[in-house]
């Protein structure tokens, strides 16, 4: 049977190196899993594989959305396993490599249904955050389903919002409507799953993710922000009045998200920087916390 091999890591920690060496031993394609390179115009507060690296291995889901496109763990689970499918003809190996959880959960062991929200409280729900602002979406999804609080992206509004809308609708925790335990389901696959989690000393890894975010201003992350948010219509005035701005999921993220507080005047340039980095940090922590919940065993 065919094996998708899965390089896990937190970010920062070397998964794009590992990928390409295996890769290129074993003469496969790469899938990439990561919810931000999949948009055009964010190469470099993403991270995504350079035209050189892009050049020594076939990639698939880079660069391939608009910034203005929506697109969801399911339909990427979709699109994912139909290109599995073709690739798995011509070769035995595919590699998936990425740091969004949702995505490689979506196609490792599939998402249940979803239920609809009344309009009534999603509408209730986003007045409310208007109003409070993030923390409170935070404190809501953290007393509502604080075993999704551990995975979730917590400074994303819109993640937070959807699953504080189906705690409500439903009376159901979030996490209730997933698969629990990574990967339960993947005997439903027709290919072998096998996965390499690579790790670091913490000082470590957050030293590299420091150097990274230095190297990314270096490289033009501001300039690159800048015409993102303009390109999507986001207002960059000093007088914008919404604390608590709804952005565009394909830039609600962080390195984005830190740099529209100095586009504003809230911020200076090291500040933002400095929690570009602070983010960068808590969103690693994150990643491994859910990976180390897996019940399957993971070489290392």
């Amino acid at each position: 049977m065919p094996t998708l091999t899965v390089i896990l890591g937190p970010t920062g920690v070397g998964k794009t190196d590992k990928s390409l060496e295996l890769a290129e031993q074993w003469g496969c394609p790469i899938v990439s899993a990561d919810s931000r390179q999949i948009y055009r115009d964010l190469p470099i507060g993403t991270a995504a594989p350079t035209h050189d690296e892009l050049s020594r291995v076939q990639h698939y889901f880079i660069g391939i959305k608009d910034l203005h496109e929506s697109y969801s763990a399911g339909q990427y689970a979709r699109d994912c396993k139909a290109l599995l499918q073709q690739l798995f003809t011509q070769h035995d190996h595919v590699i998936m490599v990425g740091g969004s959880m949702m995505y490689i959960d979506a196609v490792c062991k599939g998402l249940d249904d979803i239920p609809e929200v009344p309009e009534q409280i999603r509408t209730q729900v986003r007045k409310t955050y208007k109003d409070k602002g993030l923390e409170w979406l935070q404190q809501e999804v953290q007393r509502l389903d604080p075993q999704y609080w551990l995975q979730v992206d917590q400074q994303n509004p819109q993640r937070l919002m959807h699953c504080i809308e189906v705690c409500l609708a439903s009376g159901k925790t979030f996490s209730e409507f997933r698969v629990s335990g990574f990967g339960n389901r993947e005997s439903d696959n027709p290919f072998d799953i096998e996965y390499i989690m690579i790790e670091r000393p913490r000082e470590e890894l957050y030293q590299r993710i420091n150097l990274r975010v230095h190297k990314m201003i270096e490289a033009g992350l501001v300039q690159e922000a800048k015409a993102a948010f303009e390109k999507l219509g986001v207002d960059l005035s000093t007088t914008a009045s919404d604390s608590n701005p709804s952005l565009p999921n394909s830039i609600n993220t962080v390195g984005y998200k830190e740099l529209l507080k100095y586009f504003r005047g809230e911020w200076t340039l090291d500040k933002a920087i400095e929690m570009i980095q602070q983010n960068s940090r808590h969103y690693a922590k994150r990643q491994m916390t859910w990976w180390r919940r897996s019940n399957h065993t993971i070489e290392k």
